[in-house]
């Protein structure tokens, strides 16, 4: 009831991967308290850390409430830690990625923020890609969706973004 676990993404197409799985509490005050975080500053990786807990949490109670078991969340990084994404939203009958979410707390997204998406979706053309970040409004920078945090989650919860 503390926390859960978000399991790595293990299915190698060409790079070997992370096999170990994520924790997050429930809550995202306590891992703040926990580690005497009093205020947090945007731009810092602290804040960039409690964002993307809140948007895990959220993401993983809409595909609970939405999808039951028919959809599973997972998270994707190289061994070497040069790539990572935060969250991947599978079909739990294939395992097949349907769309893969990045987390970045800044308030302008550069290409080369978009190096993790770009890295899976080599390996899986098919999934649909999204960074959320600070940003003002919804864009497309090299094939990916940009979204504005505080304008996904109420489209995510109105059900207006895809998930197949």
């Amino acid at each position: 009831m503390l926390g859960f676990y978000l399991p790595a993404y293990t299915k190698v197409v060409k790079r070997k991967l992370i096999q170990s799985p994520k924790f997050y509490y429930f809550d995202v005050a306590i891992p703040n308290h926990l580690l005497h975080r009093r205020i947090l500053q945007p731009g810092t990786d602290i804040y960039g850390h409690a964002l993307e807990h809140f948007v895990v949490q959220e993401l993983r109670a809409f595909v609970s409430y939405t999808f039951g078991e028919d959809k599973t969340m997972s998270y994707w990084r190289t061994l070497d830690n040069k790539y990572e994404v935060d969250v991947l939203i599978c079909d739990a009958l294939t395992n097949n990625v349907e769309i893969a979410i990045e987390v970045k707390s800044s308030e302008r997204v550069v290409s080369s923020d978009t190096k993790g998406l770009k890295a899976f979706s080599e390996e899986h053309p098919d999934t649909k890609l999204i960074m959320l970040s600070m940003e003002e409004r919804p864009r497309m920078l090299n094939g990916i969706e940009i979204w504005p945090v505080e304008q996904f989650l109420p489209r995510l919860w109105a059900r207006k973004v895809l998930i197949k």
